[in-house]
Parts: C-alpha cells; structure tokens; sequence
C-alpha cells in the first residue's frame, strides 16, 4: 500500500526539451538528411558537383525529364 502513495506523491516530470521543439528538431533533421542524401546522390553517385543538387534549375531539369514522354 505505501508503495501506491509514493507514486501518487511524486511531482510530475518536467521535460528538458518540450515535445514542441522536439518536433522542430525532428524536422529539421529530415531536411538535412534528404539534403545531405541528394547532394551524396548527384555528386558522389552521379558525378555532378555536389552543390548543384540544391539548385533549382537542377530539380526543374529532372522534372522535365520525368514528365517527358
């Protein structure tokens, strides 16, 4: 019985890190990782240079390429 009142007497745990900007982090994380993986994928992969990957008429130029038939 004393061990049930000690767990109802506990003060709630405070988080270091609020789940809200764990959320943040967790995004922000996937976003690096997809960068990182597409600039690995073009560069390394695909012998272009690396930087290009993050370049807009680099996507716009495989989107044509898709979409061509």
């Amino acid at each position: 019985m004393e061990e049930k009142q000690k767990r109802s007497l506990r003060r709630p745990r405070r988080r270091l890190i609020p789940i809200w900007l764990r959320l943040i982090i967790v995004v922000a994380l996937v976003v690096l990782s997809g960068a990182i993986g597409a600039m690995i994928g073009y560069g390394v992969i695909g012998g272009g240079k690396p930087l290009d990957a993050l370049k807009p008429t680099t996507w716009q130029h495989i989107i044509d390429l898709i979409e061509k038939q």
